[in-house]
């Protein structure tokens, strides 16, 4: 196998920007579909990969060297050229690559948000019928399968999934006679007692520019981002429901638990990290997030549950993050690129990715398997199979997210700028637009 320098490490982060490693089994051809881009399906040659470089490569580079001599084993004439890329630079490598079929990968490893901004892009393949007649994909999970999915045709494969739940402090809970709360409203009253009791600490980390952790609040209403309308989608962030959600995260901030002041700039990362290090009793952190607070000042004096909905004993649905891989319509490989494909995204693939580093399956056998093994991922498999969410299949979401529409939202209501009609509604009137330039 050829590997090209690697350019730089990923300077960490969700689940959007995770890793991708190669599975050691090959499977036998797939059908083909007509969509290919390409002039010709070559049997033999080489196989260029773009796959995502993590701030510790090691592991994944060793699964990747064994997949990748297992693939050539099953494969004579074929080779595979495994360049690591940047996450951050990402957007402009993989533009350029659906400009310039002639320097383009087969393959590429992709956050799942950007499914639809890819297709509309005419970068990806349509893989449905190669899917569809995989036998393993009949215990992908639905959230899963949909974050491949535009329109109804499937564009790539599932790799792992990233989702949030509640951590909080048992030490501080013991001490003050609380216990895990089990509804939205158990939850605000917890961090606001724990911060009356120690004002020194956050009741519940919350971030102004936190949009994922803000998002179950919502969806935990009735409230969703946009609803499909015909062809395209229309703003539903300024419906009733909701405002009802912006309104109880947004009463998170203040002096009784987390201060506009510190709190309305911070994101995900730093709500985290403040858990970590023992500044919050509270934190929504992701089962990518385990690592990072093992390590820090509060390891064995922690637990984490899903983060409770409205109603007793619910769970607030949670945003399905994660990574997918697909093939380029312009690859001259399509036969060999799909069964890559499948290698990359198979159970044992997964199986093996979950060992190495953590992240969670997306084949629903597999991930009960992982929560066997290892219990703390138990309350994230829960919230997974409770519901969760992801962002709108339109390429417009591209544009929504990259210009902070909803941290700026959230930002202008914690802090006082705008109440939450006029801050959702400027947040629709931009998603809307943004929706409509997308077609």
């Amino acid at each position: 196998m050829k590997l090209r320098p690697k350019l730089s490490a990923r300077l960490g982060g969700p689940a959007a920007a995770l890793l991708l490693l190669a599975g050691l089994t090959a499977t036998a051809c797939a059908p083909q579909t007509s969509d290919t881009g390409a002039t010709k399906d070559d049997k033999s040659g080489t196989l260029r990969v773009w796959l995502f470089q993590e701030v510790g490569n090691g592991p994944k580079e060793q699964v990747v060297d064994a997949a990748v001599a297992a693939f050539r084993e099953k494969h004579a004439g074929t080779d595979v050229d495994i360049e690591y890329i940047p996450v951050e630079t990402r957007a402009q490598r993989v533009k350029a690559a659906f400009n310039d079929p002639g320097s383009a990968p087969d393959l590429i490893e992709y956050g799942n948000t950007d499914t639809a901004g890819y297709v509309r892009d005419g970068g990806l393949a349509d893989v449905t019928a190669e899917f569809d007649a995989w036998s393993e994909t009949k215990d992908t999970d639905a959230t899963a399968r949909q974050s491949v999915t535009v329109d109804g045709k499937v564009y790539g494969a599932p790799l792992f999934v990233g989702v949030r739940a509640l951590y909080y402090r048992t030490d501080v809970f013991r001490e003050l006679g609380i216990k895990a709360p089990r509804s939205q409203a158990e939850l605000v009253a917890a961090a606001k007692k724990i911060h009356r009791a120690k004002p020194g600490l956050y009741g519940l980390a919350v971030g102004g520019a936190y949009t994922y952790g803000a998002l179950p609040f919502v969806w935990a209403h009735g409230g969703d981002l946009a609803e499909r309308d015909g062809g395209t989608y229309r703003a539903a962030v300024d419906s009733p429901a909701a405002r009802k959600g912006i309104e109880a995260y947004a009463s998170l901030f203040g002096d009784d638990n987390c201060p506009a002041a510190k709190c309305a700039s911070m994101g995900g990362n730093a709500t985290v990290t403040a858990f970590a290090s023992g500044k919050a009793a509270m934190a929504i952190g992701g089962d990518f997030s385990h690592a990072a607070v093992e390590a820090g000042a509060v390891k064995g004096d922690y637990a984490v549950v899903p983060l409770p909905g409205v109603a007793e004993g619910s769970v607030a649905p949670a945003f399905a993050g994660g990574n997918n891989i697909g093939v380029l319509r312009s690859s001259s490989h399509r036969t060999l690129a799909v069964e890559l494909m499948k290698s990359f995204a198979g159970k044992e693939t997964q199986a093996k990715l979950f060992d190495a580093m953590g992240f969670l399956p997306t084949f629903t056998d597999v991930r009960a398997e992982a929560a066997r093994k290892q219990p703390y991922v138990k309350p994230f498999v829960e919230t997974l199979e409770a519901g969760a969410r992801f962002v709108p299949a339109s390429p417009g979401w591209a544009q929504i997210d990259a210009s902070l529409v909803l941290p700026t939202m959230f930002q202008e209501i914690v802090s006082g700028r705008k109440d939450v009609a006029a801050a959702s509604g400027d947040a629709a009137r931009k998603m809307d637009a943004a929706f409509a330039a997308a077609g």
